[in-house]
């Protein structure tokens, strides 16, 4: 797609460490806007690669791999759509076009590794039994280095050989297709938020979510604006139940000198 050996080699890394944090770190593991941006400032184009990644964040709102399942690989997506949408210039379309599919994919390679990992486990454990810690040491941190290859692996082949792939895919699409493509990654960001709303308490207060709406489609305040204002909100909620459990204390005889006391 027109990169460098080297552009492709750290997206490459990228991929790699971000993986490997998930795992592990996990310091920004569920950020998948600021993958995206450094693919898209290693690159050349970081704003592509905040509009790209936060598409990708607003599409995986309340999506999460529970009990041992699997989920789409949002960052491979974000990272691969980023890549695509730069050295194509179609823009966000045609790098989502690829980018989601494969972050589809990569539940396969996801569902592999945890067999491998299963299997790696149980020699682990065996050699433990057997007294042969040293052996067992070495053993555990193959899946440490193994399970980041399932983004770095799907990341540099579609980096490395995306143009003929994207062209392929593109030219073979029909515009209906294209079309409904552009419709449904403007919808799937409403359906993780209304996925994420499904979680909240809105039956108590819902109103909240109404302000925050008018606040920001009427009186067009920015999104900052937004969450100070619901902080504002939270805080005489939370004082409330902290009373309300202090009340709840004395009712039962105790008073905080007492509890202090005991």
């Amino acid at each position: 797609m027109g990169f460098t050996i080297w552009q492709v080699i750290l997206v490459t890394i990228l991929a790699y460490i971000q993986r490997l944090d998930f795992e592990t770190t996990q310091i920004v593991p569920m950020n998948y806007m600021f993958w995206s941006c450094i693919v898209g400032a290693v690159l050349g184009d970081f704003q592509m690669g905040l509009v790209v990644g936060a598409t990708i964040q607003l599409m995986s709102l309340g999506v999460a791999a529970l009990g041992g399942s699997s989920a789409p690989d949002y960052a491979v997506a974000a990272m691969i759509s980023t890549a695509v949408a730069i050295g194509t210039g179609k823009g966000m379309a045609a790098g989502l076009a690829l980018g989601v599919p494969v972050g589809m994919i990569c539940i396969q390679l996801d569902v592999l590794l945890k067999i491998l990992n299963s299997f790696i486990t149980n020699k682990a454990h065996e050699l433990a039994d057997k007294r042969q810690y040293r052996k067992m040491r070495m053993l555990i941190p193959v899946m440490t280095s193994l399970m980041p290859l399932e983004s770095a692996v799907p990341v540099f082949i579609a980096v490395l050989f995306g143009r003929p792939v994207v062209n392929a895919i593109l030219n073979f699409m029909p515009t209906w297709f294209t079309v409904g493509l552009n419709v449904a990654g403007g919808m799937l960001p409403a359906v993780g938020m209304a996925m994420l709303l499904s979680y909240m308490p809105l039956k108590k207060y819902g109103y909240w979510l109404l302000v925050g709406f008018a606040l920001s489609a009427y009186l067009k305040m920015p999104v900052l604006g937004v969450a100070l204002i619901g902080v504002a909100g939270a805080i005489p909620t939370f004082m409330n139940y902290s009373t309300s459990s202090n009340a709840g204390t004395s009712a039962n005889g105790l008073s905080q000198e007492d509890m202090e006391d005991e």
